[in-house]
């Protein structure tokens, strides 16, 4: 923003300090009555032998009032700016009016790349709720580091390798029906998997007999490599219809099997580095150095793991790709894992591996619920999205029985709903999965995000006056500036979330562009017969400006939209 580059210049130059310093230490007031920006004066105290107050009040004169600042001020050690509000408005509207989904972009990422890798749910088991919270976080952050200017890959790291494949087989050998499967996969491959296991602490020498037939599968065997295609196959199908619910899509579906070919460079590399050692006849790279355990490569059954096919899949994105970053949108329980990872990478001598970023989250909990694949106790995805709809649904037709296309408006907001609880706290924390605070329109909520977009809407359609050029200097009360100065934020807000790999900085952002429009529309009659024109073209281009920022800031969350609601 300009205005703040042009205080940064005067700060520099009667200071005589670095700009990047000047740029570092400058910030956004706690409270809007202390200015729109503040520099605090204590860097400069050993510098000119003065305490920190005489120093502001003598640059707060030397600076003073031009074509950008209304008026500064020394308030113990800072410099308090307040800008023109009109020239800032007129500045701020035209520029959201030019750019329209843009803003809030930027050119920082031009010419680098980032590998975003999320979802990533395992093949012939069910899509469950805990699998939405590495999607939500991942398809976010892509979108967020597009505005940015980066060239984005979205990459499903598929679970479709492992033991757990020698466990299916073997069930499905023993227990499978191709016909039952066919109607209803997820369930009935859930259903045999959770047999073999209830089966196997019975009879232990079921899990050598699993260990047997991923072998044979690692070793090409024809009969289980079939079987495994079609596990595949018939769950991607499945995935895929909840993949387009949520409007979820991927540039690369290259799991764990994809690297099945690319391990034993990865364990002769290693090898050549003298850096693989025995452990309980496993191969394993020492990472005491590190103090954390080692890292196994090959198990003591000669069969890799997946740290082996991770390491593999790193190198290969390096090759591929030559990513600027390499985020694993996982959850926080793998944090010692990709610990591991990055760390057999740096004593293989890839600078690169400080590029490779675990982006952890925390747990779904429900009241009376536990998630667990073994035993088949799970919650669906697919299932809370239909519920979310309908139950949206209901709300809809009983507020608007009238409207037209209440089917496809409660879609958009059942779904938008869910990915909102999803993103709006910081990913490290829990959730405490609740229809309550989902579907409040007048809460923390997406719905109360989405009516304050249609709300505004409503308001530009209900009128023909053209606003585009109006004066701007007719908003500038304390709550219309307030509302500004949020939708000039916008771009901070993208950038803090992709520095920080937390979606909720925008969740939270328009958050607080939708209460303080609506305290605005609730406080400043915009069509009224008793508002003069001049003041109605203003308060409309200002409405015109929050809807598009607000369409903005929902898209990079993977939230939709609606006209009227």
């Amino acid at each position: 923003m300009e205005f703040e580059k042009h205080i940064i210049d005067k700060i520099t130059e009667l200071s005589g300090l670095m700009r990047e310093t000047v740029e570092n230490a400058v910030e956004i007031p706690p409270e809007k009555k202390l200015g729109d920006l503040a520099f605090p004066c204590f860097v400069l105290a050993k510098t000119m032998r003065k305490a920190p107050p005489a120093i502001a009040k003598e640059l707060a004169e030397k600076i003073g009032s031009d074509e950008y600042i209304d008026r500064v001020e020394a308030v113990g050690g800072y410099v308090n700016f307040f800008y023109r509000r009109d020239v800032f408005s007129k500045t701020v509207l035209s520029a959201i009016k030019s750019a329209g989904e843009n803003w809030g972009s930027s050119d920082i990422g031009k010419g680098r790349t980032v590998l975003v890798e999320f979802s990533s749910p395992n093949i012939a088991k069910p899509f469950h709720i805990g699998h939405l919270f590495s999607t939500a976080i991942g398809n976010s952050l892509e979108k967020i580091y597009r505005h940015l200017g980066y060239q984005t890959v979205k990459i499903n790291h598929l679970g479709d390798w492992g033991t757990q494949f020698g466990k299916l087989i073997s069930a499905y050998k023993r227990w499978g029906n191709k016909e039952v499967i066919d109607k209803d996969p997820i369930n009935e491959l859930l259903k045999i998997y959770v047999k073999f296991h209830n089966e196997a602490e019975k009879d232990p020498s079921l899990e050598d007999e699993a260990r047997m037939y991923f072998k044979m599968l690692e070793d090409g065997d024809e009969e289980t490599t079939a079987l495994w295609q079609y596990f595949r196959d018939i769950s991607l199908i499945e995935f895929e219809r909840v993949y387009n619910m949520l409007g979820v899509s991927f540039d690369s579906y290259a799991g764990e099997s994809f690297y099945s070919d690319k391990m034993q460079e990865v364990v002769d590399l290693l090898d050549n580095m003298q850096l693989l050692s025995d452990s309980e006849n496993a191969k394993v790279v020492n990472l005491s150095d590190c103090n954390i355990p080692p890292c196994i490569i090959v198990k003591s059954d000669g069969a890799t793991i997946y740290a082996t096919r991770d390491l593999a899949a790193a190198i290969y994105r390096k090759r591929t790709y030559d990513f600027h970053k390499n985020i694993y949108v996982v959850g926080t329980p793998q944090a010692l894992h990709f610990k591991q990872i990055f760390s057999v990478l740096d004593k293989m001598g890839y600078e690169w591996a400080k590029d490779c970023v675990h982006v952890g989250f925390g747990l779904v909990k429900f009241a009376d619920k536990k998630l667990s694949t073994r035993h088949g106790d799970v919650v669906f995805l697919e299932d809370v999205l239909n519920e979310s709809i309908q139950k949206t649904l209901e709300i809809v037709s009983k507020n608007s029985p009238s409207m037209e296309n209440k089917e496809e408006v409660a879609q958009k907001i059942g779904i938008g709903a869910i990915l909102y609880a999803f993103l709006k706290s910081s990913r490290e924390r829990d959730i405490v999965f609740s229809w309550d605070d989902m579907l409040d329109f007048e809460g923390e909520s997406a719905p109360y995000v989405q009516y304050s977009y249609a709300r505004g809407r409503s308001i530009l359609r209900r009128t023909d006056i053209d606003y585009l050029n109006a004066d701007v200097s007719k908003i500038t009360s304390d709550d219309e500036y307030a509302l500004v100065s949020l939708l000039a934020g916008f771009e901070d807000a993208v950038r803090d979330a992709a520095d920080k790999n937390e979606p909720f900085y925008v969740t939270r952002y328009v958050t607080n562009l939708a209460r303080a429009f609506n305290k605005f529309y609730n406080s400043y009659p915009i069509l009224k017969n008793d508002v003069d024109e001049e003041t109605k073209k203003a308060r409309l281009l200002l409405v015109d400006a929050v809807t598009q920022v607000i369409k903005t800031a929902l898209a990079l969350l993977g939230i939709e939209t609606v006209e009227s609601m």
